[in-house]
């Protein structure tokens, strides 16, 4: 049986983190909400945040700006200001192991996503830091992306997606319940926890991080 992690980025958006909430609680189904930072200080945006955390979804951080990946940026300050305040917003709703997930600019892997200080910060603050392996483009591509997430969903070598979608104004909301009835059709079971194979670091140590997606190489 192939596996679905659901996962939504850049929010909270007032006017749709709720209604995805809304949708996501008539399945029963939990996912985690990559937060930005910047976004808790916006009107309503922490109390959706804390919604979320209530009604059992994880709350991961995706930095404070969402503007430079840490390769770009490869100082020691740059991602302890991107994690350490956005944590700080996060506040009680984080996770004991807390989530992390990296900056990819239009979902791209590569050697931009992280500098070796940026490794070292996130091995001592002892993150868990969490990719993705489904990148259908909700946000850019309001015709296609959801045929195209459950054929990233059928492909799959391994049988675990790792589905990346937005709870912003112009992402996914319009079709979840479509999407989320489509993989259902096909006998999905969806999870809340992530595979291994996402799974960069953990506990203080790298577990699957490949070094040609760090700028500068990894720690020694």
């Amino acid at each position: 049986m192939r596996r679905v992690t659901l996962s939504f980025d850049n929010g909270p958006t007032p006017g749709v983190t709720e209604e995805v909430l809304a949708i996501l609680a008539r399945q029963n189904l939990r996912s985690t909400f990559f937060v930005i930072g910047r976004k808790l200080a916006q009107p309503g945006a922490a109390a959706l945040m804390r919604a979320a955390h209530a009604a059992g979804h994880w709350i991961g951080n995706h930095t404070l700006t969402h503007s430079i990946p840490f390769g770009e940026a490869p100082t020691a300050r740059f991602a302890a200001e991107e994690l350490d305040e956005t944590e700080a917003l996060i506040g009680d709703c984080a996770r004991p192991d807390k989530l992390f997930r990296p900056y990819g600019r239009q979902g791209n892997i590569g050697p931009h996503l992280f500098s070796r200080a940026a490794v070292n910060y996130l091995l001592a603050q002892r993150y868990r830091t969490v990719m993705w392996n489904s990148v259908p483009g909700d946000w850019r591509d309001g015709e296609g992306w959801v045929d195209r997430c459950v054929a990233q969903v059928q492909a799959q070598a391994q049988d675990w997606s790792v589905v990346v979608l937005h709870d912003i104004a112009n992402g996914c909301l319009p079709r979840l319940p479509e999407l989320l009835a489509r993989l259902m059709d096909i006998g999905v079971r969806f999870e809340q926890d992530f595979p291994d194979s996402v799974v960069l670091t953990q506990r203080g140590a790298i577990t699957n991080l490949d070094p040609a997606h760090v700028m500068d190489g990894l720690p020694g």
